[in-house]
């Protein structure tokens, strides 16, 4: 029998290597729980001591002690089953991250491009047609005046429209 958890196999199949590597994936799966923000973390259903030990290693300093910490914390959640609750919630939390990114990214460069040629505002409108096209052009006239004179004010505005567009069509 070849399982890929080593908890559910039986006493006899556990070999020590097994059971090393599956306490070092628990620990980085906690060493990616401290690098959460408290309100990150709080969206995981975890036990009030493993959430404690995740909160106190935050804020550890010595690199001997936190990595003690680290060991308590897959000690923690090997004893209290918060594996795969935690291993699903962190995938779906680093996908949202992901998204935005990659959304964050789209816009600077449709800002860019529009910032650029006016031939790039029947592009995006083309894309997003549900786009204010007077406020749009307001704000790329007044963005390129700004960048004249080292000023953000529309610029900022500018990326916030085109991230509300891109953003309400990915909804869709």
């Amino acid at each position: 029998m070849n399982n890929k958890d080593p908890l559910n196999s039986t006493n006899a199949e556990l070999s020590k290597t097994k059971l090393k590597k599956h306490s070092e994936e628990l620990q980085n799966l906690g060493v990616s729980l401290i690098k959460l923000s408290n309100k990150q973390l709080d969206q995981f259903e975890l036990d009030d001591a493993l959430k404690d030990a995740i909160k106190f290693a935050k804020t550890i300093k010595s690199n001997s002690a936190l990595k003690r910490q680290y060991q308590y914390i897959g000690k923690l959640m090997k004893e209290g089953n918060n594996e795969e609750c935690t291993k699903n919630a962190l995938s779906t939390l680093i996908n949202r991250s992901n998204n935005i990114v990659r959304i964050q990214n789209e816009c600077e460069k449709w800002k860019n491009n529009l910032l650029k040629s006016d031939s790039n505002l029947n592009l995006f409108i083309a894309k997003y047609p549900n786009t204010n096209i007077t406020e749009l052009r307001n704000l790329i006239r007044a963005t390129r005046k700004e960048l004249k004179n080292n000023q953000n004010k529309h610029y900022q505005r500018l990326f916030q429209l085109i991230y509300e567009q891109i953003q309400s069509y990915k909804k869709e």
